[in-house]
Formats: structure tokens, C-alpha cells, sequence
């Protein structure tokens, strides 16, 4: 990116007035902080969107990672670096009287993965950008993600990590991106005049609501993206006059339990709930990635058969190989394919690669 001191410094002094009617003088850090990450923000945008149309015009086949982990890491500094602006920056706040190493520690870290198979996926990420692939990554926003650690008496206690106390700032809330998320239920096979019908009953909805991050290529102008996706409980079924008439509770645990999926990374699972939850995690965000990708590629207008020409899935170890299934599911019940075809399709659309042979790596599952 080419942009000079003054520039920088005239950009940033703008950001820091139009967000919080400050000028560097009176500001708190926190502030400066946030300002100096708005202005990035606003520079990795274009490109971000410029990436984006290029992929759409050019009908580039993508690539989409799905992870249980993403361990990203403080992203203001590695933005700076990748823009090639972190000494032009650093310059310019020096004259206003602001250290940019005191900004670069107050920024939260996303807890968003537990180690090697989390910093592996970022790395991904980062090298796809860099070496301009059109790659993203598809994952869980936990609120709770990997703990803090406290030691006390000389033994590891886990305090619960909550990065997403305040806003992140690089994160974009995209509600209309968003897609349902069924469980339970039942399926029923009707006759119908195209042949046996897949009709759904009495499954629960849940919205995955999807946010995006931009992933920065060092010294080029590709800024692909992560897409991670919360669980909310859908409007249409928050009933106004059952609260009023003492259903509160009922409506607390219910927006708990879907919640739940996306509050914390690895939920604790010695019991069945807790088996449970760690399926339905792994399942909500497959599903939720599975069908956006879908709605992305009938906009381009191409036949279904051609999918894997333009679309393929990498799945990062064992967590979301429930992938197979639900596309399998989405191309036969959704797009009404043969099973032979869908098969086809989703075998020439997915990849996967295993990273340990350790049991928490390679999930099984009782068939109840």
C-alpha cells in the first residue's frame, strides 16, 4: 500500500474526530486504540471488496477450509505488516505523541482455537492470501474460546476467556447472509409427481448468523476471508405474549440451549449432554457453511453438476467430516439430485487432511 506519513497521519487524525469527536490530545488510549484499528479497517476494505468482485466476474473456482479452530492471533500488527505501512505508521503516530506498541497490546486476542491445528489453520489462511489463492475459511465465532490460564498453589486453573467483551473490530455482522440450522425432527417420504419427496417436521431452527474477518495477503492486494458463524435463536420464534404471561424462563433456556453452540470452544464432553452439544457445534457451523456456499454458487448461474468445478471444501481434521453427509443431504433433498450424481459431486468437491493420530483428533460416535 502506498500511502505517506502525512497522509497517515492526516487519515488517522480524521478517524479518531468522526469516531469519537476527539483529537489526539484528549483522547484515552482505548480510544486511540480503536480509532487506529477503524482507520486500517477502512484501508483493507476496498481491496477486501475489490477481491471479492474479482472472484464473482472471474468465476474463479474456491477454496473453503472448514476448522473447528482458527488460532488467528493479535491482527492489527500482522494488517500493518502485510500493508507495508507498520513503519510509516509507527512514524506518524510518534509525532502525535502516541506509541504504537502501546496500542498493539490492547488488543484482544481472538480465542478462536487451542494450539497446533488452530495456528495451522490461520497459517493457511495467511499463506492463501499471500500467494493470491481465492481461499476462506468457514468456522465457529465462540464467545468463550481457549481459557486463560491462572496457576494457583502450583496447579493450572482455567479461567473463562471472554475476548469478545467488547466489540472486534475487524469482524462484519452480516444478518443477511444468514441461513437456518435444523435439529431433530423427523423426515417423511411423500410420493409426489417428481418422485419421493424429503418433507421435514417438528425440527428446531436455529440462525447461524455469519461474521466476517479479512484475511491480508503481505504486498499484494488480495484480502480473502474467514466466515465465522454464531447461533442465535430466530425472531419468529421469541413469543412477545408468552413472555408477558410468565413463559420467561421457558424463553431464557430456550435462547441458552441455542446459544450454547457457539459460547465455548471444546465443551467438557464426559457426559452425553456434553457430547451432544460438541455434535451439534460441529454440525451447525458444516450445515450453515454448506448452504452458503450453495446460495453463492447458484448466483452464478452455472448447473449444479458443474459444483465441484468451481467449489472445493477442505476439511481440517476429523471435527467437521459431517460435511460428506450434509452435502450429500443438500444436493439430494435440497436440490432434488439422484444419488449417484450427488455422490459424485461430493466426492470431487471434498478433501481432507488428518494431522494426528491422537483420539481427540479422530472423534467417533455411538450410533444413538
Amino acid at each position: 500500500m502506498n500511502i505517506s506519513k502525512n497522509k497517515f497521519k492526516e487519515d488517522y487524525i480524521k478517524r479518531l474526530t468522526f469516531t469519537f469527536a476527539q483529537n489526539p490530545d484528549d483522547a484515552t488510549l482505548m480510544h486511540k486504540y480503536l480509532a487506529l484499528g477503524k482507520l486500517i479497517k477502512d484501508y483493507v476494505s476496498e481491496p477486501w471488496a475489490k477481491t471479492n468482485d474479482a472472484y464473482a466476474k472471474k468465476q474463479v473456482k474456491q477454496m473453503y477450509y472448514f476448522s473447528m479452530e482458527f488460532l488467528l492471533g493479535r491482527l492489527l500488527n500482522t494488517y500493518l505488516l502485510n500493508l507495508n505501512i507498520r513503519d510509516i505508521a509507527k512514524e506518524a503516530l510518534r509525532e502525535l505523541g502516541i506509541d504504537l506498541d502501546e496500542l498493539l497490546e490492547l488488543e484482544p486476542d481472538p480465542a478462536l482455537g487451542n494450539g497446533g491445528l488452530g495456528r495451522l489453520a490461520a497459517c493457511f489462511m495467511d499463506s492463501l492470501a499471500t500467494l493470491n489463492f481465492p481461499g476462506h475459511g468457514c468456522g465457529i465465532r465462540f464467545k468463550h474460546g481457549l481459557f486463560n490460564q491462572k496457576i494457583e498453589n502450583g496447579y493450572q486453573k482455567e479461567i473463562l476467556n471472554n475476548w469478545l467483551n467488547e466489540d472486534f473490530i475487524w469482524e462484519i455482522k452480516k444478518p443477511d447472509k444468514s441461513v437456518s440450522v435444523l435439529f431433530g425432527g423427523n423426515v417423511e417420504l411423500v410420493n409426489s409427481i417428481d418422485g419421493i419427496t424429503p418433507v421435514y417436521h417438528g425440527a428446531d431452527k436455529i440462525l447461524a448468523v455469519p461474521y466476517d474477518i479479512p484475511i491480508v495477503g503481505a504486498d499484494n492486494e488480495t484480502v480473502n476471508t474467514l466466515r465465522l458463524f454464531s447461533a442465535e435463536l430466530p425472531e419468529e420464534d421469541i413469543d412477545l405474549s408468552g413472555l408477558q404471561k410468565g413463559g420467561y424462563q421457558k424463553f431464557i433456556d430456550k435462547k441458552f440451549q441455542v446459544e450454547s453452540i457457539s459460547q465455548i470452544l471444546y465443551p467438557d464432553d464426559s457426559s452425553p449432554q456434553g457430547k451432544l452439544l460438541r455434535l451439534r457445534q460441529e454440525y451447525f457451523f458444516v450445515s450453515a457453511g454448506l448452504q452458503t456456499i450453495l446460495k453463492r454458487y447458484k448466483k452464478m448461474g452455472e448447473p449444479i453438476n458443474r459444483f465441484s468445478d468451481f467449489i472445493a471444501i477442505h476439511i481440517n481434521d476429523t471435527h467437521p467430516a459431517v460435511a460428506v453427509a450434509e452435502l450429500m443431504r443438500l444436493l439430494l433433498d435440497e436440490e432434488r439430485l439422484d444419488w449417484d450424481t450427488a455422490w459424485n459431486i461430493t466426492v470431487q468437491t471434498m478433501a481432507y487432511t488428518n494431522h494426528t493420530i491422537l483420539a481427540e483428533a479422530l472423534e467417533k460416535w455411538p450410533y444413538d
